[in-house]
């Protein structure tokens, strides 16, 4: 199971979801993608920072 979630900026301030001490290596002149991915093997949840794709 997977979801994704765009990343944006909301004033001065970055969507509450994710801690910006995980964001402290992403360029915030790019647009970004959170994926949340669910592995049922381990019954954990893990995140994934993707450059957003630009639709032509």
């Amino acid at each position: 199971m997977e979801f994704r979630r765009k990343l944006y900026t909301r004033g001065n301030s970055y969507e509450t979801t994710i801690p910006m001490p995980l964001l402290f290596s992403l360029d915030k002149k790019k647009k970004y993608e959170v994926v949340f991915v669910f592995e049922p093997e381990t019954n954990k949840w893990f995140i994934r920072i993707e450059e957003e794709k630009t639709k032509k």
